[in-house]
């Protein structure tokens, strides 16, 4: 099993989680995914997480500010949404994309289990 295949597998058994992928933010394209609903479209939501992140990329460049990013979140009345931009030297230009249940997710456990996925990825 490749080391993308065991970072979806491993996000998909934090608690609350729906969706998985590993998104390359240069071509918008989704370099795995994994998910358990018929209802979300990885692929879609993949590229338009993708805006998002370069959206906010230009808009620290144009602020000047010399910080990095953690990780996006976007929270709806049932879902999170979290962008995590991969900071490995080999996976530069990657982000992690996870969608979890919000009924069903503790946020700050989901958060710190994904900064552990990340770091350990390596595509």
């Amino acid at each position: 099993m490749s080391n993308m295949d065991l970072a979806l597998k491993d996000m998909m058994s934090i608690d609350g989680a729906v969706g998985a992928a590993v998104v390359d933010y240069n071509s918008g394209m989704a370099l795995g995914m994994l998910g358990s609903s018929k209802s979300l479209d990885l692929q879609v939501a993949s590229a338009g997480n993708t805006e998002v992140m370069r959206a906010k990329m230009r808009t620290m460049e144009q602020l000047n500010l010399k910080d990095d990013i953690e990780d996006i979140l976007i929270t709806l009345s049932g879902q999170y949404h979290i962008i995590r931009p991969v900071t490995g030297r080999k996976s530069k230009g990657l982000f992690l994309y996870m969608v979890l249940d919000r009924s069903r997710a503790n946020l700050a456990l989901s958060r710190h289990r994904l900064k552990g996925i990340e770091e350990d990825l390596e595509v």
